[in-house]
């Protein structure tokens, strides 16, 4: 089956989640600078959910622009991504609201742990579904960084309960990893497209 729907759909939770999320940000009380501090941890955990969301949003496009096509295996792990992502308005309003607290920092953590779990298994069943020689295999390769984040997570969540500012800092960390351009999938793409339009030796098209 094509990967419209799900990619709609999947399109329409994010923007709704960052709604949730912006939604969280309350109107200062007062006319002055200083009325902003109050909200300064609630928009910073705001803004560093705002670029995960983003990165999930950005990833999720590109490599559902390189599927073929998709079954009710991928569906299912599409919508288990979809479930950790959904958490991220209350584990972010949780860290803001007490201030980086340890345990909400943590909890955070664990959030971000499991949607990264996720996108890794969504990224098995695709190719699975798609083969080992496919478009989406080939632009994964070895997929360091989506080896490392979840290691990073597991770091981030042990060091919350020792310095939580070092658990943030690693929860940055990963962000600003993902935040590099990735052209991973537009090179395959790409490399795909040239592949069919050149024209076999006996001068027929591929595939014909």
């Amino acid at each position: 089956m094509p990967t419209g729907r799900m990619e709609a759909f999947s399109d329409g939770v994010i923007a709704i989640l960052i709604t949730i999320m912006v939604l969280e940000l309350r109107v200062p009380h007062g006319a002055h600078l200083s009325a902003l501090r109050p909200l300064l941890p609630v928009f910073l955990t705001y803004l560093l959910s705002f670029v995960y969301l983003g990165i999930y949003w950005n990833n999720h496009h590109h490599m559902l622009q390189a599927t073929e096509g998709i079954n009710g295996t991928v569906l299912w792990a599409n919508l288990h991504l979809l479930f950790w992502l959904s958490l991220f308005p209350i584990a972010t309003g949780w860290v803001g609201e007490n201030h980086f607290a340890t345990t909400p920092t943590a909890a955070y953590g664990i959030v971000l742990l499991g949607a990264a779990i996720a996108y890794f298994v969504l990224q098995l069943t695709i190719i699975a579904q798609q083969g080992a020689n496919s478009v989406v295999a080939a632009a994964i390769g070895r997929d360091l960084k989506g080896k490392a984040s979840p290691v990073i997570y597991l770091a981030g969540i042990g060091f919350s309960f020792v310095e939580k500012w070092i658990g943030i800092a690693l929860y940055v960390a990963v962000a600003l990893i993902w935040l590099v351009p990735d052209r991973r999938f537009e090179r395959q793409i790409a490399a795909a497209d040239r592949l069919r339009r050149t024209p076999s030796p006996s001068g027929a098209e591929p595939g014909a």
